[in-house]
C-alpha cells in the first residue's frame, strides 16, 4: 500500500528527512549543456520536489553521489597520515531502475572483487534508493534488453501525478514520514520495450579480439572519454599525490575518475602503451561491459541507459557495436 500527498506535504516530509539525510536527484540546470542554449539535468542535492526533473534522463549518472570525481583519501605531513572528516548524515537518492542496477555493478567491484575498498563502503552504507518511474523510454535507451528495466531494490517509491504525489514505503525505517493522507495502491510501472534492441552473443570469446571491426573506431574515436564520464557502472580511477607550495613534505592523495579511452591510461613504465590506438581501446571497453564481468560475476555489466550514446561527440553507438558483434558472429558460422 501507499500514500496520496500533496506538493506541500510531501516537501514538508523532505524537509523533515533533510534533518537526517543528504537527497539527490536530477535536476535541471538552465544553459548549462554541451551548448550556451542547452539545458544539462545532472544530479544534485534537493530541498525541494520543483527541483526534481522527472521527465528528462540525466546527462550524467548518479554515480558521483557513491564515487566522487575527485575525492581526497588522506592528508600526510612528514611524520603522519590523517584522513579526511566523514559526514554524518545518511544519504537518498532519487534513481531510475537501470541506476539502481548500475550500483549493484559498482558494489561488485568495490566490494565483491576480492577486497573491499573502505572508502566506498562507508558511503555506500549510508545510502538508500528513491525508484523514480519512467513514463516511457529514453532516447538510445535499452534497459529492456539488458534485464535492467525492473527492480525491487528501494526503499521509496515515489510519482508525480499533476500536483499530487504519489508514494509507497517499503522500509520502515520511513514508515513515520509517511504515515498521513489517504492510503491507497501504489505500484511502479516498469518499461517494457524500447525502440533499441540488443543481442548478446552466447557464444563470445576473446576470438573476437581479432576482428576487423575494431578498425572502424581507430579513426572515428577522438579518446575523449565522455563515455566513461556518463556511465554509471565505469568505476576506474588513477591516483594523485599533490603536495603543498608551502610544504613541500606536506600535502594530500586524491583518487579522480580515469577513462579507458584517454591517452595514458595503459601506459605502463619505460612508455609502452598496451592500447596505443583508440580501436583496441574501443575493444576493451566493449568487452570489459559484456564479456569480462560476466564471466566474472555472472551477468552483464552494462545496463543499458543509452548515456555513452547520448555523449559521444562523433556518435559512436555502443548498442550498435554490440549488434554489430553478434551478426559477425551468427554470419561466421
Amino acid at each position: 500500500m501507499g500514500t496520496y500527498l500533496n506538493k506541500k506535504e510531501f516537501n514538508d516530509v523532505l524537509k523533515e528527512l533533510k534533518k537526517e539525510y543528504r537527497i539527490y536527484g536530477p535536476k535541471l540546470f538552465r544553459n548549462k549543456g554541451r551548448f550556451s542554449d542547452t539545458d544539462l539535468v545532472r544530479y544534485d542535492e534537493i530541498s525541494d520536489l520543483d527541483e526534481i526533473e522527472f521527465n528528462k534522463k540525466s546527462y550524467y549518472s548518479p554515480k558521483e553521489v557513491l564515487l566522487p570525481i575527485m575525492q581526497t583519501l588522506f592528508y600526510f605531513t612528514e611524520d603522519k597520515v590523517i584522513e579526511p572528516k566523514i559526514d554524518d548524515k545518511k544519504v537518498l537518492v532519487f534513481l531510475r531502475s537501470c541506476d539502481i542496477h548500475a550500483v549493484k555493478r559498482l558494489d561488485e567491484i568495490y566490494l565483491k572483487n576480492g577486497v573491499e575498498d573502505p572508502y566506498y563502503k562507508r558511503r555506500r552504507e549510508k545510502i538508500k534508493f528513491i525508484l523514480m518511474e519512467c513514463q516511457s523510454s529514453f532516447e538510445n535507451c535499452f534497459c529492456v534488453s539488458m534485464g535492467t528495466n525492473k527492480t525491487d531494490d528501494y526503499s521509496l517509491f515515489v510519482k508525480k501525478d499533476g500536483d499530487s504525489i504519489l508514494v509507497k514505503v517499503k522500509d520502515e525505517d520511513f514508515t513515520s514520514y509517511f504515515d498521513m493522507g489517504e492510503e491507497i495502491e501504489v505500484n511502479p510501472k516498469f518499461i517494457k520495450e524500447n525502440k533499441i534492441k540488443v543481442s548478446i552473443p552466447d557464444d563470445l570469446d576473446i576470438d573476437i579480439f581479432k576482428s576487423p571491426i575494431w578498425s572502424e573506431y581507430t579513426s572515428r574515436c577522438i579518446g575523449c572519454g565522455r563515455c566513461n564520464t556518463v556511465c554509471g557502472t565505469c568505476s576506474c580511477f588513477s591516483m594523485q599525490d599533490i603536495f603543498y607550495k608551502d610544504n613541500e613534505k606536506t600535502g594530500e592523495r586524491r583518487r579522480v575518475w580515469a577513462s579507458c579511452q584517454i591517452d595514458g591510461y595503459s601506459e605502463v613504465a619505460g612508455g609502452f602503451d598496451f592500447r596505443s590506438n583508440q580501436g583496441d581501446r574501443m575493444r576493451f571497453k566493449v568487452m570489459h561491459k559484456i564479456y569480462d564481468f560476466n564471466k566474472r560475476f555472472g551477468y552483464q555489466m552494462c545496463v543499458g541507459c543509452g548515456r555513452c550514446d547520448d555523449a559521444c561527440p562523433e556518435y559512436i553507438s555502443f548498442s550498435n557495436c554490440v549488434n554489430k558483434l553478434n551478426q559477425e558472429i551468427k554470419e561466421e558460422k
